[in-house]
């Protein structure tokens, strides 16, 4: 398994733009990675009974949302067109500022209680099929008496088991209200985020395996760009555990009882996703550290060599020094047998000095 999505990942999403031009408050302006896709709109309207899914072409066509029993999900894919956010706080009553948060992506992770209706901003992560790229967006949801609204920032989620589930009438999804239906977008997008921690351990396991055979750099890349990843994962998932704690504590009217304890189950899922994050980026500190302790080493190695060679030449260095002198009178020159001496006394001292290494063990 390659990791492919270290180097792939966008951060711009997740990076706050400092340098953007000021707007009045309320104004809706869209934040986030330039995107030239049209928005899709689908609708799902059910209640016990009564099933039906469509894909709008406009926001007229998904109100008025009337107090008839049925019950309205509405998801949009796609929010860098600010005609539909203008068109969704006109034909629903949002108030502007949440017009306004909802086109900035790279809001963090809030609730906040309009009374009329309940608007949160989480973020979605999942693995993209195919490439096994990270993908993190963010989703806001406007949660009303009788529809839910979700926006993501481009199309495809994790979201179609809950589909399914509606489609097929299968456990008490359909006999719930709104607030359960967002209890169940909130659990499915915590808990895919095991999904996502899964894969990244295998990436650190791959990236330990690597450091232990060799240690070069680009295994420094992958274990760089593998942090960044744990530490934008920790990012975003932090703020949602005070998200969920909030809807399970704060009265909110539109949060029936009985949702409190489901409620209650995705925060200490919340809560595990968040520990598994600390325990991974403190194992990636701990492989950024084996790393530089591994070329630390294999530097000391090389080091010990090359004084080693150092330690042996010093001394043969020494008698070609002094016998590459020209002074005139040196006995030794004249010799005849002295050139093989000179060899002796040098192969002895050799072999003398690498015995004494070899008792130290410093080779």
């Amino acid at each position: 398994m390659k990791m492919n999505f270290l180097k792939k990942f966008d951060f711009s999403g997740l990076i706050p733009r400092m340098g953007q031009t000021a707007s009045a408050p309320g104004s809706v302006k869209y934040v986030g990675i330039n995107r030239l896709t049209p928005v899709k709109l689908h609708l799902i309207d059910y209640n016990e009974n009564s099933f039906t899914e469509s894909d709008p072409a406009s926001i007229s066509e998904c109100v008025p949302v009337k107090e008839d029993g049925f019950i309205k999900w509405l998801n949009i894919s796609g929010v860098h067109n600010e005609r539909i956010i203008h068109d969704v706080g006109e034909r629903f009553g949002i108030h502007p500022l949440v017009m306004e948060d909802i086109a900035n992506t790279t809001q963090r992770p809030k609730v906040e209680d309009h009374d009329d209706y309940i608007f949160l901003v989480i973020k979605m992560a999942y693995i993209k099929p195919g490439n096994g790229e990270l993908q993190i967006e963010q989703v806001s949801m406007l949660v009303g008496r009788n529809y839910v609204i979700s926006l993501q920032e481009k199309e495809g989620d994790i979201l179609d088991s809950l589909r399914e589930r509606l489609r097929t009438n299968k456990g008490k999804l359909r006999k719930m209200g709104t607030d359960y239906l967002m209890y169940s977008i909130l659990d499915t997008i915590v808990d895919n985020y095991f999904s996502v921690i899964e894969y990244i351990g295998e990436q650190m396991e791959e990236a330990e395996e690597q450091l232990l055979k060799s240690a070069n750099q680009v295994t420094l890349n992958n274990i760089y760009h593998l942090k960044r990843e744990l530490m934008f994962l920790h990012k975003s998932i932090w703020p949602m555990r005070e998200v969920i704690n909030s809807l399970q504590r704060d009265d909110f009217e539109l949060i029936d009882k009985t949702t409190f304890l489901y409620l209650r189950d995705v925060y200490d899922h919340t809560i595990q996703v968040a520990e598994t994050l600390e325990i991974f980026r403190e194992m990636s500190s701990g492989m950024l550290d084996l790393y530089l302790s591994t070329v630390s080493n294999r530097l000391n190695e090389v080091m010990k060599v090359l004084t080693i060679f150092a330690a042996v030449f010093i001394p043969l260095t020494f008698l070609a020094g002094v016998y590459g002198m020209n002074f005139k009178f040196m006995p030794e020159l004249e010799w005849r047998y002295g050139y093989a001496l000179w060899w002796v006394v040098t192969l002895v001292i050799s072999i003398l000095m690498f015995i004494f290494f070899k008792k130290k063990k410093w080779m």
